[in-house]
């Protein structure tokens, strides 16, 4: 039995031996982010141009916009965010040409990119090939003589509305939500859909989010009735050309897929085209606002396959504050805290979902006006503190620390710096570990005093405060 039990142990440091290698050779451990994403949900081009300034002066390494392609219309152009009119309208394509009347033109587009080149900051778009809208009588004429038909747009089961999410033909076959799946296999539509993003490309844009990536076969997955391979993924990343189109500057972009955690996902194999949303960190960090406490595990675990390096972080997307309205209920105070942490971390890649701007618990929608600037939250002094920490922390390496009993959260990284959450409503007196240098230290927003003396640091911290110093 003995010798069993060392053969078990011997067997399981092999095993972890090669999960370390592994993860070494997807990224290396020792590697840190320091990029951050400002999510300009709904802004308009020209908003988003007139706000760079702020936006840079912020700490934002990049601004996402909603989808730049022409898009349905619906209740005759109205222009509320949900109502008369749907911020759900720019996710649903129509043809894959710049500028839709939600957003701004082609020129405004081009203009928006030149001011966020100006200011130091990227542009990444939001791009959705996997689907058209309900209305397939909407799609334009010029996308359907392109892909060679209305019979040669969609998949075979593309009309069809999925009905099993983790059986991976039906997900990738099948209409998301009931919007009909295009054909992405199809090399005519590849060809049409690649001049709209490197037209993007040579516009300005440095990036790209793909929409319901998951919903795009990958090369092991189940082939539809229509298709001869899933090479999809090859020809958007630039590893094959398309009709002897290529994607342009591959080598500088950034890319990243919403693929959706669930059973069944190929998680490793998407990851070797595109970095990836953490959507179960995500849950984690809610889970602990909405608690306010934490602990260890769900602070640090990742809750993902792929190296941490390649994932985007959040503390809620556009899709949890809209779809089931699950993050809505989160003040804006609780959805800062949760930035802090997700921004003062080693690694992911955080973005900041621009709500709408007046926005209450009560009144999800705010002032509910497509094009308009989302509230003012994206730069609140808390915000641009730890956007700022996290640029000046880059190279230095984590160590988190869980206080009192979970309602602190405490982020050093290395020897140069220090962010701190309080997450309850309460005053919280902490006394904890720290390799600062022994001296007095203030707070960067608050300029509150903390005290490094003897590997201790000690302070009193406000309620639902965040505090960065280094």
């Amino acid at each position: 039995m003995r010798i069993l039990f060392y053969s078990i142990v011997a067997a399981v440091a092999l095993l972890f031996a090669f999960a370390v290698k592994a993860q070494e050779k997807c990224c290396k451990p020792r590697v840190t982010n320091d990029a951050t994403i400002l999510h300009a949900w709904c802004w308009s081009f020209n908003t988003i141009k007139e706000n760079m300034k702020d936006i840079a002066a912020a700490g934002y390494t990049y601004v996402q916009t909603s989808p730049a392609n022409t898009c349905f219309v619906g209740e005759d152009g109205g222009m509320q965010i949900f109502g008369h009119g749907k911020w759900y309208y720019h996710y649903q394509p129509c043809d894959w040409k710049i500028g839709n009347y939600q957003l701004g033109t082609r020129d405004e587009f081009i203009a928006m990119c030149a001011e966020a080149k100006k200011n130091g900051v990227k542009v990444l778009v939001d791009v959705l090939p996997n689907h058209t809208g309900f209305d397939t009588t909407a799609v334009a004429e010029d996308f359907i003589k392109a892909v060679g038909g209305r019979e040669n747009l969609y998949h075979a089961n593309g009309l069809n509305p999925i009905k099993d999410y983790n059986d991976r033909w039906d997900c990738t076959t099948g209409g998301v939500g009931g919007l009909p799946d295009v054909n992405t296999e199809n090399p005519d539509f590849q060809h049409y859909f690649m001049l709209y993003v490197n037209d993007l490309i040579a516009c300005g844009a440095n990036g790209f989010r793909y929409d319901t990536a998951k919903h795009i076969g990958l090369p092991s997955d189940p082939l539809d009735a229509k298709s001869k391979q899933n090479d999809f993924w090859d020809v958007a990343m630039g590893r094959k050309p398309v009709k002897g189109l290529t994607l342009a500057n591959k080598d500088s972009l950034f890319i990243y897929g919403e693929v959706l955690q669930d059973r069944n996902v190929k998680e490793e194999e998407y990851g070797q085209y595109f970095g990836m949303c953490a959507s179960n960190y995500g849950g984690a960090i809610r889970h602990i606002l909405e608690t306010r406490t934490a602990n260890l595990d769900q602070v640090t675990n990742w809750q993902h396959s792929v190296c941490p390096a390649k994932l985007t972080t959040w503390v809620e997307s556009h899709d949890t504050y809209c779809n089931a309205n699950e993050s809505a209920s989160l003040t804006d105070t609780q959805v800062r805290l949760g930035w802090v942490i997700i921004t003062a971390r080693q690694n992911g890649i955080p973005l900041f979902y621009s709500r709408p701007d007046g926005r209450t618990p009560e009144n999800i929608w705010g002032n509910n006006l497509m094009g308009a600037k989302g509230n003012d939250e994206f730069k609140h002094p808390e915000v641009v503190a730890v956007n700022k920490f996290r640029k000046a922390m880059n190279g230095e390496f984590e160590k988190v620390s869980i206080l009192n009993d979970g309602k602190v959260v405490v982020i050093a990284r290395g020897n140069k710096g220090v962010a701190i959450v309080n997450l309850s409503t309460e005053t919280q007196e902490i006394n904890v570990e720290t390799a600062l240098a022994d001296k007095k230290y203030k707070d960067v927003v608050y300029g509150d005093k903390f005290t490094a003396k003897k590997g201790k640091l000690t302070a009193k911290l406000a309620p639902e405060k965040s505090y960065i110093i280094y």
